[in-house]
């Protein structure tokens, strides 16, 4: 029984059938059934045909024929032929070899060449043994000769320029599809384009010729690839007679030459509708399906739009197709009227069946097809006609029903189906036999499925007469009162939208007239499979990256895996791409392009069962390169005008705003693009306006709200026809740059204005109010300069460009003036208002336009500070400028400084420079100090605090004294405490009762008789420790002679003064002589160093304040020893000492002798006034000296 079960078990999925396959499971039967016996006989089995040739057969001279018939059954078959309905025997025909091989009845007929076409017919293989006979297909056998052109005289083809016509070829007929070529006599294909091209005839059709057409070796080539022969025809000649007037005429079809046709299509198979048109200018073709849209999945368009191919014909392409073939003049259409019908094809094949005496046998033979196909019945490859009338046999709806079929009935049948497009043929036998029932299924099979699943349980039973079969339960009662469950045909057992309650075991039970048997099944129900998190569609950008994340539960007890899928394919992390990574139920894609856009999902499953949750990723981005550019209406040129047309290009989910139109000249700019202008993003043509003479290479870009795409592939270059120039200069000027010329300068014209290879400019020009005859002058350059004019003297000027096609539009009269001169006058100062301390307000008249010499541009007014009040400057003077225009006469001067002197110029300026001089000088009152200089803090006491301070670097006026305020930073009173310090000469004042626990904000101003000034402002206290002040870090390192002691000061502590005393050790090692003397130091300055210690000697240095140790440490010097020191104590005797102070009176004296040398000059530089000189390093009231236009005219 293993060979019984390892044949037939199957897979759950597959017993759903409800009637068996016996096209998949009969093959079986011969070793099945040769293990049943029947009364001491082995069961037989009918012949089935396994091999045959197609249904035609297509041979050559130099093939050989087979023609092929195998066949198995048992007891063995044996073959016969018939050719043409006529019994033919392969064995007595001459050439014939039959293969002598079991189950074969195949023969092949050798060396055919003499004698091929004699075998020419349609043959069937009947194979036979003594159940029945099955019967083959036709087979029809053509024989092809060697392929020969048919002699002919050909004639020259004359046309004229601008006409169309045709070249046939009109090759030799051939039973096997043949491919055609048109070239040259150096085999060279023709080139085909819209206006040149090939008809599926082979014939080559002209929409208009051009004298470049004008050849005599056209050859038609006709490739037959059985044979593997090419052939061609004579060549022909073709003589293109040149015109002058090419005359422009709507489309005309060549073919079809009528204005409709009808056709049938085959469903399946493929249409081809072709529509070849002339015409000049030659004409486009656009296809047309006016009842529905086109189905542009199954179209292809080829041969530039002149075939039109559909895939894959269905009923629903019924209906008119329409080519339509259109140029500037007119069009012209052809209509198709489709009619799809359809060779025969299966609904329902008829099956071989085993049977048991007793059965009604019933086989269907269900077919479809246009026109609707004639079913006929055979038996044993006999017509019904010919078979004994018996009541048992009827045939109902094209179905053959055999009723109480006995052994005896058992045959082959065949149905056959025809109509005008084909042919179909089955065969089945009916095989009536005694078996008893068995199962072929394992027994004790478990079966697995997850709950809302259905689950199969199979019992494959085999039998004759064919057994029944029923399901129990457990306790022995059929399932079928639930109504979920369903028994198939063929045993299967299906339970639809399981629950956990369904786990438990099954029995089958197969029983017919002999016998019966019985299997246990069992079944598991297990939690199903969820995704609880899924990924989410996204939208992203090329070159960013994007996160699914995918959450799922599964049954605890099933082994589980959550994959990805994009598109469909399984994705995987690569380890040599970093462009997946999956981990943890999330896939992350790096580097988004626009190829990984699509369907993503999430696949969770297990050995039952697999869930699945899809998102969609868009990525976007800027367009895709325009595809394809055509350039057509060329006769155009003629007007500078050309038909451009594109392809849209790819919007990568953004859709397109608009395209870019651009092109380059070679000649004139090469790899320099212009833009000719933009087009909305739904139009993919225009009609573009160019200039003359200008090299045009085009290019499109398609723009969306990403930015533009890759530009499309270059267009051929056209060349414009020269003309005229349509443009003259713009931006005419005449200006002088002496005083007796004058400059005509103008914009020159873009290269693509010129409308020729050169260009010239023609220059007029005369007094301006003075009918005067108008000189001119024709140069290259953008300019012209006219001598010996009067001084700023006003001219009409006109600039034309000319070129070798003529002249340009009647220019324009522009007004320039011939060079100016310094202007002879300076305006008359009115007077001066003081606004405040720091600004004021000059006024002055205009002056006499006819002085200035020129266009009067404005006025320069320049001022300086000479000093304040109190003493004058003797250092450089910084001069500050400001430029109004001409309608303006005055001029508010700010940022001056209190208190002080200035000087005032007021100058005209024109083109060529400035004119004399108006001054004045004024003074400005006192005003308010600016802060302090340096105010420290310095602790007395914990309750007092010692303020010094310098006075301001500005005075602004005379000081009167000081305003001090302070209050305290923190706590609930801040309540300002004011002191009024009326003597300016004090620097220092003393605050007491200060709380210790508080800091403070001290404000101090100077004032004058304006007011106080601007405050300096310090925070600080009093020490607000308690104990001794926080050194902090203190630390002391030392060399040979010398130590540094260093602390950090705390934050907010106040400063103050102590003592810092260093102490050798032990007593008496260094003579008191020798001993440091305490110093002074400020805790602000973090660092000390004490020199002149001795080397190799320990000191203690101790910190005091007021007798109060405030810290002691101790360091030790480095070296071997005391050092002998001179008594004085001092290091001024040292000789490094006193050479340094040498050269710090040589560089002084040098200093004074420099100084007396400048005085000696007239400077007036003074050292003492250090007040002034601050003053002048800060307030200036403009950071420049100069001014804007004056800066290009100063000589």
């Amino acid at each position: 029984m293993s060979l019984l079960h390892g044949s037939l078990l199957q897979h759950a999925s597959s017993a759903i059938r409800p009637y068996w396959d016996c096209s998949q499971h009969f093959s079986p039967f011969s070793p099945l059934l040769s293990g049943f016996s029947d009364k001491g006989h082995h069961v037989l089995e009918p012949p089935v045909i396994t091999e045959q040739s197609p249904r035609r057969l297509v041979v050559f001279p130099t093939d050989d024929i087979s023609l092929k018939c195998e066949a198995r059954g048992r007891p063995q078959v044996e073959f016969r032929w018939t050719k043409d309905g006529i019994h033919f025997k392969p064995k007595e025909e001459l050439g014939v070899v039959v293969h002598e091989a079991p189950y074969s009845g195949s023969f092949t007929i050798e060396g055919n060449n003499s004698f091929a076409q004699r075998f020419q017919g349609i043959y069937r293989c009947y194979a036979s043994n003594k159940l029945g006979t099955a019967m083959s297909h036709e087979i029809q056998l053509v024989a092809e000769g060697a392929p020969k052109w048919p002699k002919e005289t050909v004639k020259p083809v004359e046309v004229e320029e601008g006409e169309s016509v045709v070249l046939p070829c009109n090759p030799p007929p051939s039973a096997a599809p043949l491919r055609i070529y048109w070239m040259n006599s150096k085999i060279l294909h023709i080139k085909q384009d819209e206006r040149v091209s090939m008809g599926q005839n082979g014939d080559l059709y002209f929409a208009n010729v051009l004298t470049s057409d004008n050849h005599s070796d056209y050859i038609c080539n006709a490739h037959f690839p059985g044979t593997r022969t090419i052939i061609q025809k004579e060549p022909i000649d073709l003589r293109v007679k040149p015109t002058n007037s090419m005359i422009d005429r709507k489309p005309r079809l060549l073919f079809p030459t009528n204005s409709s046709s009808r056709l049938v299509a085959l469903q399946g198979q493929s249409l081809i509708l072709e529509c070849i048109a002339e015409g000049f200018p030659t004409p486009t073709i656009k296809w047309l399906h006016p009842s529905d849209p086109m189905p542009t999945d199954r179209v292809i368009y080829q041969n530039h739009n002149k075939t039109l191919q559909l895939l894959n014909v269905g009923e629903e392409d019924d209906g008119e197709y329409t080519c339509l073939a259109e140029n500037s003049l007119g069009s012209a259409r052809h209509a198709y009227y489709v009619t799809v019908e359809a060779a025969p094809y299966w609904l329902q094949k008829p099956q071989s069946h085993l049977y048991g005496p007793g059965e009604t046998a019933r086989l269907d033979c269900q077919v479809q097809g246009r026109p609707q196909p004639e079913i006929t019945w055979r038996i044993n490859g006999m017509s019904m006609e010919t078979v004994n009338k018996d009541q048992k046999y009827r045939i109902e709806q094209g179905s053959l029903i055999l009723s109480n079929v006995q052994p005896s009935d058992t045959m082959v049948t065949q149905c056959e189906a025809r109509n005008q497009h084909g042919l179909l043929l089955a065969n089945a036998y009916i095989y009536v036999v005694q078996l008893p029932a068995r199962i072929l299924t394992k027994d004790n099979q478990t079966y697995m499925a997850v709950e809302g699943s259905t689950a199969y349980l199979l019992c494959k039973a085999f039998g004759a007469p064919v057994p029944s079969v029923q399901w129990l339960d457990e306790e022995g009662t059929t399932v079928l009162q639930d109504e979920r469950f369903f028994p198939y045909a063929n045993g299967t057992l299906s339970i639809r939208d399981l629950q956990a309650n369904d786990t438990g075991r099954y029995f089958c039970q197969a029983a017919n007239d002999q016998n019966n048997v019985t299997i246990l099944a069992n079944l598991q129900v297990k939690e199903a499979t969820q995704i609880t998190q899924g990924p989410r569609s996204a939208i992203e950008k090329k070159g960013a990256r994007v996160t699914f994340t995918c959450q799922a539960s599964f049954d605890p007890s099933l082994q589980a895996s959550i994959t990805w899928r994009g598109d469909g394919r399984d994705l995987q992390e690569r380890g040599d791409s970093d462009k997946y990574f999956i981990e943890d139920g999330q896939l992350v894609i790096q580097s988004l392009d626009y190829s990984d856009q699509g369907n993503y999902s999430c696949v969770a499953s297990t050995e039952l069962d697999e869930v699945e949750s899809r998102a969609q990723l868009l990525v976007v981005g800027s367009p895709g390169p325009v595809p394809h550019l055509e350039l057509s209406d060329r006769h155009l040129l003629k007007q500078s005008q050309v038909h451009l047309s594109w392809s849209p290009a790819e919007d990568h989910n953004s859709p397109i705003e608009k395209y870019d139109i651009e092109f380059e000249d070679k000649e004139m700019a090469p790899e320099k693009w212009f833009s000719l202008g933009k087009v909305p993003g739904n139009q993919t043509s225009t009609t573009l306006k160019l200039s003359p003479y200008v090299h045009y290479t085009f290019r499109v870009t398609a723009i969306n709200k990403y930015g533009p795409g890759e530009p499309s592939p270059v267009s051929e270059t056209v060349v414009t026809p020269e003309a005229a120039p349509e443009k003259n200069p713009v931006d005419v000027r005449g200006e002088g740059n002496e005083t007796n010329n004058m400059v005509i300068t103008w914009k020159p014209l873009r290269w693509m204005d010129w409308n020729a290879p050169q260009i010239q400019y023609r220059v007029q020009w005369r007094p301006q109010g003075k009918q005067e005859t108008w000189r001119e002058q024709t140069v290259s350059d953008p300019f012209l300069v006219v001598s010996n004019t009067s001084t700023f003297v006003p001219y009409e000027i006109k600039v034309q460009a000319v070129n070798n096609q003529g002249k340009g539009p009647e220019p324009q009269v522009t007004i320039g003036y011939s060079g100016e001169d310094y202007p002879q006058v300076s305006p008359e100062l009115e007077d001066i208002t003081i606004f405040n301390s720091s600004t004021v307000l000059v006024r002055w008249r205009p002056v006499d336009l006819a002085q200035v010499k020129g266009h009067l541009k404005g006025y320069n007014v320049t001022y300086w500070w000479k000093g304040s009040q109190r003493k004058h400057s003797k250092r450089h003077i910084h001069k500050s400028h400001i430029v109004v225009p001409a309608n303006t006469t005055s001029a508010i001067l700010s940022g001056l400084r209190p208190y002080s002197s200035y000087h005032v110029e007021v100058q005209a300026f024109n083109g060529r420079g400035l004119g004399p001089a108006s001054e004045w000088t004024f003074s400005t009152p006192e005003g308010v100090p600016g802060h302090p200089e340096a105010l420290h803090l310095e602790c007395q006491s914990d309750t007092s605090l010692l303020l010094h301070w310098q006075p301001p670097l500005s005075h602004n006026g005379v000081l009167t004294g000081y305003l001090l305020s302070y209050h305290p930073v923190e706590g609930e009173s801040k309540e300002q405490l004011f002191f009024n310090l009326s003597d300016p000469e004090l620097r220092t004042h003393n605050l007491t009762n200060l709380n210790p626990d508080l800091q403070y904000r001290f404000q101090l101003q100077a004032t004058t008789q304006q007011g106080p000034g601007e405050a300096i402002v310090r925070e600080g206290g009093t020490m607000a420790l308690f104990g001794k002040p926080d050194f902090g870090n203190i630390s002391a390192t030392a060399g040979e002679n010398y130590s540094v002691v260093s602390w950090v000061p705390r934050k907010g502590q106040c400063n103050f003064r102590f003592h810092i005393l260093f102490k050798a050790l032990p007593e008496g090692k260094v003579s008191p002589d020798h001993q440091p003397q305490p110093q002074y130091v400020s805790y602000n300055q973090s660092s000390y160093t004490q020199w002149n210690l001795q080397p190799d000697t320990k000191y203690e240095i101790h910190l005091m304040k007021e007798k109060v140790l405030l810290h002691h440490l101790a360091v030790k010097t480095n070296g071997t020893g005391p050092v002998r020191v001179s008594t004085t104590g001092s290091f001024a005797s040292e000789g490094w000492f006193i050479a340094f102070v040498s050269a710090i009176i040589l560089l002084l004296l040098i200093l004074l002798i420099l100084c007396f040398i400048k005085r000696s000059k007239g400077g007036k530089y003074s050292v003492k006034d250090k007040e002034d000189t601050q003053v002048d390093s800060e307030a200036r009231p403009m950071k420049d000296e100069t001014f804007g236009e004056y800066r290009s005219l100063e000589r």
